[in-house]
């Protein structure tokens, strides 16, 4: 019998491939397999709640005895299920991030983005920098104190620990691969609970990065919003006011063929995904913590 199953294709026969990574992955989807469980214990109880749910609607008398039951039943459901989820792959886990060295490697990157001063032949200085989209033009007193006093973006670091920390809390997997979608950054695949960074996004620095991680967090909530990591995203009510800069990337072709929903979704992530303490607090409000056991 196979000792893995498909969270997306559960239902057909299992194809199993196995990359030079290592991480077992469905032959048909891509997904990373689970592990399968050793009974049928969570299933049982599921269905058991949902006999139970069902069994009501033919009872009404029996409704009245047991009050809010009926309310109440759906979210039970889902906690056992989520009681039941297997565990995380360890390789996939977020603190593995800040373990390997994450910290360290984002502080490296954000060496590029220290401005340099380069003598010319016939006197005066040329001052070499790079800028973001939506960044202004530096003055030469601006340049002089960047290059004498680099940032440290240690709030940053702060909250890009205190945020994969949250993730690791609930279950969140989180690889640094190419994501699915040609051309994202980063994405949020509910179906395998997991998010995917692109490996260039480290390299580009602490801003970057922490912004990237933000907004596939602000995705997480969605689901969690809507039901659980598992479940379908919906947006939460938060503010989708763009900056003209972010919404450049709202034209690019990998949204052409979204729909209104998954744009709704991609402007409320866009809009707040600067404000790098808000994806901890979603993630706590609207997740749960995976028990220990």
């Amino acid at each position: 019998m196979a000792r893995f199953r498909c969270p997306t294709c559960r239902q057909r026969p299992l194809r199993l491939q196995q990359p030079f990574s290592g991480v077992p992955r469905c032959g048909r989807c891509g997904d990373l397999l689970e592990p399968k469980p050793r009974h049928g214990r969570a299933w049982g109880l599921a269905l058991g709640v949902a006999a139970l749910v069902l069994g009501g609607a033919a009872f009404p008398a029996l409704l009245e005895q047991v009050g809010s039951l009926p309310e109440q039943a759906p979210d039970v459901t889902t906690r056992l299920l989520e009681r039941f989820e297997p565990a995380p792959d360890p390789r996939l886990r977020p603190m593995a991030l800040l373990e390997g060295g994450l910290l360290a490697n984002l502080q490296e990157a954000d060496r590029q983005w220290i401005p340099t001063a380069e003598p010319l032949a016939g006197g005066g200085t040329r001052f070499l920098y790079r800028r973001r989209a939506g960044e202004p033009e530096l003055s030469v007193p601006e340049l002089e104190a960047l290059i004498n006093s680099p940032p440290d973006h240690g709030d940053k670091h702060r909250a890009i620990a205190e945020l994969l920390t949250v993730l690791d809390q609930v279950g969140v997997q989180v690889e640094l691969v190419e994501p699915r979608k040609t051309g994202a950054a980063g994405e949020w695949d509910h179906a395998a609970r997991t998010l995917r960074i692109k490996p260039a996004v480290v390299e580009k620095g602490t801003v970057d990065f922490a912004q990237v991680l933000n907004h596939e967090a602000i995705h997480v909530a969605q689901s969690c919003a809507a039901g659980g990591l598992r479940a379908v995203p919906r947006t939460l009510g938060l503010g989708q006011e763009v900056p003209p800069e972010l919404r450049l990337h709202l034209d690019d072709p990998l949204y052409a063929g979204a729909s209104d929903w998954e744009k709704a979704l991609e402007r409320e992530a866009y809009a707040n995904q600067r404000r790098l303490e808000l994806g901890t607090t979603l993630i706590r409000t609207h997740c749960r913590t995976r028990s220990a056991g």
